[in-house]
This record gives C-alpha cells, structure tokens and sequence, in this order.
C-alpha cells in the first residue's frame, strides 16, 4: 500500500510554492507521493475564471515531470462538476483500490472544512495534512486525531491570482512559476 497525499487545486497556474509545500509534505510526513489533482471548479469559487482543465493539467505535469514522487492528476475532470471531494476520493478508491489517501490543504481551507460536503466522511476515513497559512491558525477540528498541523513549513504567501496579475502587465515572473510551465504560458500567451 503507498501513502499518497492528494493536493487538490485549480493551479491556474501551478507556481513554486505549490512544489515547495508538496515537496515539505514528501519530507515531513509519511507521504510517499504527492498528487496534484486539479480541479475544474471550486464549489467556493464559482465565478472564477480558470483556463482550459486541458490546459492546467498539462502545466502541472511539466512543472512535475522532473520529481517521481509528484503527479498530475486528472480524476475531477472526468467527474461532474462542481467537484466535491467525497467524491473523488471514493472515485480514487475504487481506481486505486490498494492505495492509501491523504489530503493536503492549507489552514484557511481547515478553517472552512466543516462546510465541504461530507466532510465528517472524510475526516473518519482520510487524514489531513495542514500546512500553515498567514492569519490562519486556529481551528476547532486541529484536535482531531486524523489532522496534522506541520507548522515549521515555510509560509507561502505567493497566490496564483498575483502571478496572473503580473503576466497581464507584461511583468516577469520567472522563478515563482517552474520553468516548463513559463514556458507553456509564454508559448501559449495565457493570462495576456
């Protein structure tokens, strides 16, 4: 049985400090991969504009392809949409069913974790890899026995809404997104 942590984003775009994160989780847990699932839409970001699902997972997959230990994942995008989590943890399951199922996410999103769908579900049957976020500390559910705070990772204040930013004012952004998708990005003219 392999451990996986299960990342869950829309990467638009995926930038280093998503590969920082899952790279500490890798270190700092018993994790022994790490799957980038990206996701078509957020059930708490409706009318967020995202490029094409095709589009963001080729980018993870170039920014991952390099790390054995880190995947792209593209199981939401077959699932209907707005992708829940329950869900593609039961999809995964039976996909994968010898397989063990972590989540990683960051404090602000365990702060409104009593709000996902099912989520009393998942906690009793998945574990929760936290990761510290700027003003986000304190949480209710950070007793639970099936929640890990790793608070000694680094705190990562890059979003990919400042990198989007960046790119339609003709800005450099080399070193926050990994080469390969920089690439794509230019290649492709996204977030102009």
């Amino acid at each position: 049985m392999k451990r996986i942590g299960l990342y869950f984003g829309s990467y638009n775009p995926i930038h280093i400090g998503h590969l920082i994160i899952a790279n500490a989780m890798l270190e700092y847990t018993p994790l022994e991969e790490v799957w980038f699932v990206v996701s078509p839409q957020n059930p708490f970001k409706v009318n967020q504009s995202l490029l094409a699902d095709n589009e963001r997972l080729e980018m993870v997959r170039l920014a991952v392809r390099s790390n054995l230990r880190l995947k792209a994942c593209d199981v939401e995008l077959g699932l209907p949409k707005p992708s829940y989590t329950v869900a593609t943890l039961a999809k995964l399951k039976e996909m994968f069913p010898e397989e063990e199922f972590s989540i990683i996410m960051g404090s602000d999103n365990l702060e409104r974790f009593d709000k996902w769908k099912n989520y009393e579900e998942i906690l009793s049957s998945h574990h929760l890899y936290v990761y510290p976020r700027p003003n986000h500390a304190d949480c209710p559910l950070l007793g639970h026995e099936n929640i890990t705070l790793l608070e000694d990772l680094p705190n990562m204040e890059i979003s990919s809404t400042y990198i989007r930013e960046e790119i339609a004012k003709s800005n450099s952004v080399r070193y926050l997104v990994p080469d390969e998708a920089l690439r794509y990005i230019k290649e492709k003219g996204f977030y102009l």
